[in-house]
């Protein structure tokens, strides 16, 4: 065995022993006879070191050219753009491929990106040589060289549409269908060029999780298209990251649509008993109480508004403030709710208080989970709590926390002793179910009263009761559903 051979077993590549030996002979005929096969066959194993990689999750930028295999996921389009000095257009197409390692996206030019657009699919494995960078996106690839490799595998399953899980940072031509949460009102900025910008937002969500969806310019009108709990699909979004977290871009080539489908989000919330201070978490119960919306003046002049209400579960209860448009989000009592990123703060006499800002979202759910919590029919909803106010308020707010306890009357967990009917008299009652377990809790509209039924009654429906009266509540022996 010679040494060119020696030097080539001792070497863990990809690379073909002829093409490995045709570069050993071309580095001996570029030293001019200074070095033998064997140096020569020693630079070369040095230089592929150098250059292979174990995994895409192993490219960084500043590496001088690497190598490496990379199964193609999507296939952007072919775009073009003016060069400085030269009268031929430029011509570029980025690629995802991905390994068993992670994904990345390679940039092909000129030829190359022509020669893609032709003949590349998706599922192709790909031998790839080019120079790392940062890219908008994280780490790319400008490719110098790429061939096909029909007899190399990589473990990746190629994807027509994406759950919220399946989500990674770089991707594109993303295809995903989601449940909507809640949606923003369209916002306008100015860009460096002076031209004025447009964005709006909102939630999706899936089986697997929810993401936050950014549209832009023509694109975000779409977010006033769609009320929450219908089905869209994103259509060529990409995946970038805000503040530690992904979000779902659309722009001008991708859109959102309504599907016919039903896609399940189930979230995953926490115990109100068990919120700490500072937490940001997702929490969600009966809506027990409701403030009237208020404004106030922030310290820069501009005016901000916020409404509180009050969430119950079957562990303890927790007042929300909604800021901004959060405030106009449509929640009456007896809504089952749930909220998402709500920062845990101080309230009102130390009381922990839910802050839901431009990152949280309201979605009021058409179901609560059996059993739900609502009002306490003995604990009630006093007055004093009405009268705590707008409790804690976001940075920079200043107004009157002390709001009126007129109207507590009205979500008082029981009518008043003057309105009580005579025990053993039987009483028919129909109201909307807004406390679930034991004793249900029915209002309607004027007045609470409180039940007891070994009926399983579900927050949020209309029922009529009938049974006599012992203590104040009505001891149901007939259950009626309203239909209307």
């Amino acid at each position: 065995m010679g040494a060119i051979e020696d030097v080539y077993d001792d070497l863990d590549t990809d690379v073909p022993f002829e093409e490995f030996e045709a570069a050993v002979n071309d580095k001996v005929e570029q030293m001019g006879g200074l070095a033998d096969e064997e140096t020569a066959a020693m630079l070369i194993a040095h230089e592929l070191r150098d250059e292979e990689v174990e995994g895409i999750a192993d490219i960084e930028p500043g590496m001088d050219d690497v190598k490496f295999l990379g199964k193609v996921m999507s296939i952007g389009e072919l775009r073009t753009f003016e060069r400085d000095d030269e009268d031929e257009d430029g011509r570029v197409v980025n690629v995802e491929v991905a390994d068993e390692t992670g994904r990345i996206r390679i940039s092909l030019w000129d030829g190359m990106a022509e020669e893609a657009t032709e003949n590349l699919e998706i599922g192709q494995v790909l031998r790839i040589a080019g120079r790392p960078k940062d890219g908008y996106n994280g780490v790319e690839v400008s490719v110098n060289k790429v061939e096909p490799d029909a007899d190399a595998e990589i473990d990746v399953q190629t994807q027509d549409s994406y759950r919220v899980e399946d989500l990674s940072l770089g991707l594109s031509d993303v295809n995903l269908k989601g449940r909507v949460l809640s949606t923003d009102s369209v916002r306008t900025f100015d860009r460096d060029d002076g031209s004025e910008g447009r964005v709006a937002n909102l939630t999706l969500g899936d089986s697997t999780g929810r993401i936050r969806v950014t549209l832009w310019d023509d694109k975000a009108d779409l977010a006033a298209e769609f009320d929450t709990d219908i089905t869209v699909e994103v259509v060529d979004g990409y995946v970038r990251e805000r503040d530690g977290s992904l979000e779902l871009h659309v722009g001008n080539r991708g859109t959102l649509e309504e599907i016919d489908e039903n896609v399940e989000y189930v979230p995953e919330t926490a115990d109100i008993a068990s919120l700490e201070l500072g937490q940001t978490v997702d929490i969600a119960g009966g809506v027990i109480e409701t403030d009237p919306k208020r404004t106030f003046d922030r310290d820069d002049g501009s005016e901000g508004q916020v409404r509180n209400i009050r969430v119950k579960d079957d562990t303890d209860d927790i007042r929300v403030a909604l800021w901004g448009e959060k405030a106009d989000t449509d929640v009456d009592l007896a809504d089952y709710v749930v909220i998402t990123d709500a920062e845990i703060k101080e309230g009102w006499q130390e009381d922990l208080e839910a802050s839901a800002g431009w990152r949280s979202t309201i979605t009021v759910m058409d179901e609560s989970p059996s059993g739900a919590a609502g009002t306490d029919a003995d604990a009630g909803t006093s007055a004093d709590s009405q009268a705590q106010g707008l409790g804690a308020f976001e940075d920079g707010a200043s107004a009157d926390s002390n709001s009126s306890a007129a109207g507590s009357e009205q979500s008082s967990g029981s009518a008043s002793e003057a309105d009580d009917p005579a025990d053993g008299s039987v009483e028919e009652f129909t109201g909307t179910v807004v406390q679930a377990g034991n004793p249900v809790v029915l209002d309607n509209g004027t007045e609470t009263r409180s039940v007891e039924t070994s009926e399983s009654l579900q927050l949020g429906a209309e029922v009529t009761v009938r049974g006599p009266v012992r203590d104040g509540r009505i001891e149901a022996t007939d259950v009626q559903s309203v239909t209307r």
